[in-house]
C-alpha cells in the first residue's frame, strides 16, 4: 500500500487537533509532501513532524476532515467497524427493530466518527448522502459495509448525493440505487403513524427524521387547537397533530409535490377524513392571509436560511421577520413551536432573533421548551458545530 501525502501543520495550529476536532482548516497548514487529489485520504503533522491525524482531504476552508486521530489502515475492515458502531448505538436507543418506527438516522456525520457522510434508514432501504469527496469515493466501501452489518434486512442502498457534495467538487455525482432495487420511495412508521418517504424526489434523504421527538411533544400540545404548519414538507407535524386531537389543521409549504405527499399521508393515517386542509404557497404570502387570533398554535421549521457565515446577518433578519408575523396572528394563549435548523445560527444568536421579533410583535412571551434534534442525531463532544437544529416552544400572551 502506497504511503499517504502529509500535510504539516503550522506551528501551534495543531491545538484543535489535540482537542480532537475532527476538522483541519486550510489557514492552519504550512506544507504538504506533494500536491494532493480533493478527496484522498491525507497524514496530517504538527510542525515538528508529530502524527496527529488522518482523513479526507476537501477543497475549501476545511482542508481534511478527520477520520481517525490513529495510524491505522482506513480498509474495509474500518468501514465495517464503524457502521457497526453506529447501528450499536442506534440498538441501544430502541430504534432498531422497533415496531412503531421504521426509520431513523444510522450514521450522522461527524457524530458518528464518519464526517462527510449520512446515512437514514426507511424500513429495508439505506439511503446515502455525502457532504465531501471524500465520502464520495468511499461509497463503494459504506455499501459493503452496510451489506455487512445488515444482511438481509437490507434490501437496497439509494445514492443521494448530487444536491449535498461541495459545489467546487469536480466530480460528476448521479443520484441512484448502488445496490438493490426499489420504486425510490416506501411507507414507513414513526410513533405508529404512515408516511409515505420519497427518498428519489423529495428533499434531503425524503423525511425529516431530526423532528420526530418535537413532533411528538406538537401531539402534546394540540388537542382542541386550531394549528398552522408552515414549511410543512410531507406534513409530519401535522400528522401528529390530527392524531394528538387538534380541532383543525392546515399545512403550508411551497411546493406542489410536498403539498401532495402532505395529502398522501393524511389519508394513510386517517382513511375515514379529517379536519385538514392544505395550501401551496409561500408562507410569508399565506400569513398575509390569516385573520389575527385565526390560529392558536403555529409551527415555523423554516429550511436553512444560512449554510454559511457569509449569509448569517441576513439569515437572522429572515428569522426576526418570520416569528414577528407569526406572534403578530397568533392568538392570545397560543403555542408556537420556532426552529432553525441553520449549523450557522447559534442557540444564542436563534434567541436573540425570536427576542427580537416578540418585541417587534409586542407581544409578552414565555420559552416552555428548549428543543434540539433527537438521539439518533448524536454530537460528537469535541464538534459542538454538529447541535444544528434549535428550536423553542413559546406561551403568547
Amino acid at each position: 500500500m502506497s504511503e499517504n501525502k502529509k500535510i504539516y501543520l503550522k506551528k501551534g495550529k495543531e491545538e484543535s487537533l489535540m482537542r480532537r476536532h475532527p476538522w483541519v482548516f486550510s489557514g492552519a497548514i504550512a506544507r504538504v509532501s506533494a500536491e494532493i487529489e480533493e478527496g484522498e485520504i491525507v497524514d496530517v503533522f504538527t510542525s515538528t513532524g508529530d502524527f496527529i491525524a488522518r482523513g479526507h482531504s476537501q477543497v475549501g476552508s476545511i482542508a481534511v476532515r478527520v477520520l481517525t486521530f490513529e495510524q491505522e489502515p482506513i480498509d474495509q475492515q474500518w468501514w465495517n467497524e464503524r457502521v457497526a458502531s453506529a447501528l450499536e448505538v442506534r440498538r441501544a436507543l430502541g430504534v432498531v427493530g422497533c415496531e412503531k418506527t421504521t426509520c431513523y438516522r444510522l450514521v450522522h456525520g461527524e457524530g458518528d466518527n464518519l464526517p462527510g457522510l449520512v446515512i437514514d434508514i426507511y424500513g429495508s432501504t439505506a439511503v446515502v448522502q455525502c457532504h465531501s469527496v471524500g465520502m464520495y469515493l468511499s461509497l463503494e466501501s459504506v455499501v459493503e459495509a452496510l451489506k455487512a452489518n445488515y444482511g438481509e434486512a437490507l434490501r437496497a442502498i439509494y445514492n443521494k448525493s448530487s444536491q449535498t457534495l461541495p459545489f467546487k467538487a469536480e466530480v460528476d455525482a448521479e443520484d441512484g440505487y448502488l445496490w438493490g432495487h426499489g420504486e425510490g420511495e416506501e411507507v414507513v412508521l414513526e410513533g405508529g403513524h404512515k408516511f409515505a418517504v420519497n427518498w428519489a424526489k423529495g428533499q434531503k434523504t425524503g423525511f425529516f427524521i431530526d423532528q420526530r421527538a418535537n413532533r411528538e411533544l406538537v401531539a402534546h400540545y394540540a388537542k382542541g387547537r386550531n394549528l398552522l404548519n408552515t414549511f410543512c414538507y410531507t406534513g409530519g407535524f401535522s400528522i401528529y397533530a390530527l392524531a394528538g386531537g387538534a380541532k383543525s389543521v392546515t399545512s403550508v409549504d411551497s411546493s406542489g409535490l410536498a403539498i401532495e405527499l402532505v395529502d398522501r399521508n393524511v389519508a394513510l393515517n386517517f382513511p375515514e377524513g379529517a379536519p385538514h386542509k392544505s395550501a401551496a404557497m409561500d408562507t410569508f404570502d399565506f400569513l398575509r392571509t390569516v385573520e389575527d387570533g385565526e390560529y392558536d398554535m403555529m409551527i415555523l421549521d423554516p429550511p436553512a436560511f444560512a449554510k454559511h457565515h457569509k449569509v448569517l446577518g441576513n439569515a437572522l433578519q429572515g428569522y426576526k421577520r418570520l416569528n414577528a408575523r407569526a406572534m403578530e396572528k397568533i392568538a392570545k394563549g397560543g403555542i408556537l413551536f420556532t426552529f432553525s435548523c441553520s449549523q450557522a445560527v447559534s442557540k444564542e444568536q436563534f434567541r436573540l432573533a425570536v427576542f427580537s421579533a416578540a418585541a417587534i410583535a409586542g407581544r409578552k412571551v414565555r420559552i416552555l421548551h428548549q428543543l434540539t434534534q433527537p438521539t439518533d442525531h448524536p454530537i460528537n463532544i469535541y464538534h459542538p458545530e454538529g447541535e444544528y437544529l434549535k428550536g423553542l416552544v413559546l406561551y403568547i400572551e
